[in-house]
């Protein structure tokens, strides 16, 4: 009899069944999807242990497995809840680390961007005088070979023979190499200054009061600031008459002391 009871007794033992209800996947912190055939599974589920119990209330296996089952969603309660808490802030300690890395290495490109900004301005501007500079010489060359043309432009003029179509031609020309930049300089009675004037003769005149140009045998011409030829001029310094005078009755004054 006890071992028909017990057979009898472990037969009639309910399994237990333990399904996880979470709403919430607690490995990933999604939410999870519910079905209405897990819906009616569960319902199904939850009739079925209430029969045995109902069955069988002096079983004391029945009793404990209940509240254990209780128990241990409670503490899955609980762990759930602690892990979630415990992930939102590693989220938020990762998420404030990865900010302060991006606003470093934003300040550390725009430091960058504005360094190359400012060599790229400076090479502009470099580039930019170097190529004015070589345009100048370019037409300084050019014109400095044309210069023994003007000087014979210059002789011809000087003599009548600069007429007709011939006349015309050359002052287009002079025009032209005007338009340029290129500057005539050396006129009779220009101050001498030895940066833009050559002196080829020196002598003294009474009509100038100062060191001055009394003849130019060839103009010069530069190209803006840029002296391409000095010109070619007489000088004359003023004379001192005052001291002339002051020899004379020196002389005058000794020859009468010598007769008398």
């Amino acid at each position: 009899m006890s071992t028909t009871n017990d057979g009898h007794s472990e037969e009639q033992q309910p399994k237990v069944v333990i399904r996880d209800r979470r709403r919430i996947n607690p490995e990933t912190g999604a939410p999870r999807e519910v079905s209405v055939s897990s819906l009616s599974g569960d319902s199904a589920g939850a009739s079925a242990s209430a029969a045995p119990a109902a069955d069988g209330p002096s079983d004391g296996g029945t009793g404990v497995d209940a509240p254990a089952g209780s128990s241990a969603g409670a503490h899955d309660s609980v762990g759930e809840g602690g892990g979630m808490g415990a992930t939102e802030t590693t989220e938020q300690i990762a998420d404030g680390s990865d900010l302060a890395k991006l606003t470093t290495e934003l300040a550390e490109r725009t430091a960058d961007l504005k360094r190359v900004t400012a060599e790229y301005a400076n090479y502009r501007r470099r580039v930019e005088r170097d190529r004015q500079v070589v345009a100048e010489q370019a037409t300084g060359a050019v014109l400095t070979a044309l210069l023994p043309v003007l000087d014979d432009l210059d002789r011809a003029r000087a003599h009548g023979d600069l007429t007709g179509p011939f006349g015309a031609v050359a002052e287009q020309l002079v025009a032209i190499l005007t338009k340029l930049g290129l500057n005539a300089f050396g006129e009779k009675g220009d101050p001498f200054d030895p940066t833009f004037h050559e002196a080829v003769a020196h002598t003294t005149s009474p009509d100038v009061t100062e060191t001055a140009c009394i003849e130019v045998l060839r103009k010069g011409y530069s190209l803006g600031d840029r002296l391409l030829r000095a010109a070619m001029v007489a000088v004359a310094d003023p004379e001192n008459p005052s001291s002339d005078s002051g020899n004379n009755g020196g002389v005058e004054t000794s020859g009468e002391s010598s007769a008398e």
